[in-house]
Order: structure tokens, then sequence, then C-alpha cells
């Protein structure tokens, strides 16, 4: 019997330098993020790249030093740039490489590119140093920069239409990406407070003495700072658990992707919760081999069959 080997449909020499560049700057920055994405296969890749890119461009703007003014000026042109992706108005010659990978792959992908202006929605929620009173207030912030960011890449993923409650899997992807930008927060809650950002609900803070915030690598005097944290840990681990069913409505490669990014930061949220006061005296991250045996393991399909029999269980 032969085999057929569907190869991918060629690409020019400008495209694929374009690629190239997202994949430079998704290696050196992208520290967990380049884990999962190296299990795709080569377009998904290169199209998962450009959104990356694209997304720390963003990211970068409301991380920067630069004045408020110029921050919100700069994030609009970059929704300007993003109009003519989704017009098909950039040509392979453009020079700008981020904008040349994603318009190709918008091309080849049925990727929601709306999510990109939630992405520069949320950044403008930095920029203007909103807080947030309740949880309720801070999901609206996390489904901006990281739930927007789920269903654009389930666009790329793409989904098994055979698979059960498929048609709730932009619902899943979105509430994955709450619960990694909810580790994220407990991750830096430190490094926020010194560069005068506050993330978790006020309501919370209040509830666990935690209202003078964390700028002092110990806790403020007089606080449940691990009750915080657990109460938070718990919190996102309900997102995890409900976000992980996304895992048996994707293709293997797709869902060795997800988990490996997944379960990197399921792994940090066990380091935080075991030592709370950690994200006070620096960053909590994982070795290289850790990161890549979570990889091995999203790839073995472990995690994928694990919620496949648990929505077995529940059904019957």
């Amino acid at each position: 019997m032969i085999r057929i080997v569907e190869l991918p449909p060629p690409v020019s020499a400008p495209v694929l330098a374009a690629y190239s560049y997202c994949e430079a700057v998704t290696g050196q920055q992208a520290r967990n993020f380049a884990y999962g994405i190296r299990l795709l296969p080569t377009p998904k890749r290169r199209a998962m790249s450009a959104l990356y890119a694209l997304s720390r461009r963003v990211d970068d703007i409301g991380d920067g030093a630069l004045g408020d003014d110029v921050k919100a000026a700069r994030l609009q042109d970059t929704r300007t740039l993003l109009a003519r992706v989704r017009a098909g108005e950039v040509d392979e010659d453009d020079t700008d490489p981020v904008a040349v990978a994603l318009t190709h792959a918008a091309e080849h992908f049925p990727i929601p590119l709306d999510g990109l202006d939630e992405l520069i929605d949320g950044v403008l929620m930095d920029v203007r140093g909103e807080t947030y009173e309740t949880w309720d207030d801070l999901k609206v912030y996390c489904r901006c920069v990281a739930g927007a960011i789920g269903r654009l890449s389930l666009g790329v993923f793409g989904t098994q239409p055979e698979a059960p409650g498929v048609e709730r899997a932009a619902e899943y992807a979105d509430t994955l990406g709450l619960a990694l930008q909810l580790t994220n927060i407990l991750r830096d809650v430190r490094e926020d407070a010194e560069g005068g950002r506050t993330y978790l609900p006020a309501d919370d803070l209040a509830k666990f003495g935690c209202s003078a915030g964390f700028r002092a690598p110990t806790p403020p005097e007089g606080s449940d700072f691990s009750g915080l944290v657990h109460f938070e840990v718990r919190r996102a681990r309900a997102l995890f658990a409900e976000g992980y069913r996304l895992l048996p409505m994707l293709d293997r490669r797709s869902g060795a992707c997800v988990a490996a990014m997944a379960g990197i930061y399921r792994r940090l949220l066990d380091r935080i919760e075991r030592d709370p006061e950690a994200v006070l005296r620096g960053r909590v991250s994982l070795p290289g081999r850790e990161k890549a045996y979570v990889a091995v393991r999203g790839l073995s399909g472990l995690d994928t069959r694990t919620v496949s029999r648990q929505t077995v269980r529940r059904r019957a």
C-alpha cells in the first residue's frame, strides 16, 4: 500500500522570510509559549508565530516606558495595521514582516482577527491604569488579553467536527486563556506592583488583608497572603478544569500544543501553591527539563485521554 503524504502549499520567499522573523521573535521572547508550538506542523507553527509576534508588539507598547498618549497613538497605529491585514491590503514586499506573515496566515486559516482588537482594548486598560473591584471586573480584562488569544489560536488549530460538544470549543479556549492569565497575575504580583499595577480584585485583597499591596518581598503586615494565593489558585484550577475540555476537540498535534502550554502553567500554579511567598521574592519559573517533560506528555495525548474519560463519565 502506497501512503500519500500531503505536503504544505508552497510559500514565497518574502513570506518565508516574514515567518522566519516571527519565529525568531517567538523563540527569543516566548519562554513558555514556544514549547507548545514546536509540536505543531509547519503551517500551523508559522501561523501561531505570526499571532505571537503581533501580540508581543502590542504588549511591548503597553509595558514600555513611553508616555500614555504615545502608547495610545501606537496602539491605534496597530489597529490601523490590523484593518489593512483584515482587508488583504498588505503585500508580500511590505516592510513590516509581522504584517506580511499575519496576512498570509489569515488567508490560510479562519483566524478571528477581531481578537487582536480585543487584545489592544485590554492593553489600553493597562495604559489607563484600570483596577478591578471584583472577579467579574477582572474577567473582562482577562478575556481581552488572554481569552481572545485562545480564540485566535483555535482559528489556527481547528476542531474535530465529530467531537461531542464541539460547538463550545471557542468558549473552552477562552476559559483556558483566563486560567493562564490568572496564573500569570499570581506569578507577577510583585513585579506588577513595582510597576504601579494591581490586577487581583480589590474585594479579594480586602478579604485577606492585602489591600496595602505587594511592593515588598514579604506579605503586608497582618495579612493572610497565603490564604489569598490559595483562594486564587483554586479559582485558576477550576478554570483549567473547564478549559481542558477543549483538548478532545482538537487534532493530536494541536491538542499536544495546548496541553504543553497549559501544562507548564499548571505546574507553575503547583509551585506557587506550595510556596505562596515565593512570588514576592522573585519570578517563579520551571526549569527547561521540566518544560520539555510537559511537552512530551502533551504529545503522548495523556491529558487528552484523561479529559475524554472524564467527559464520558459525566455523561454516563
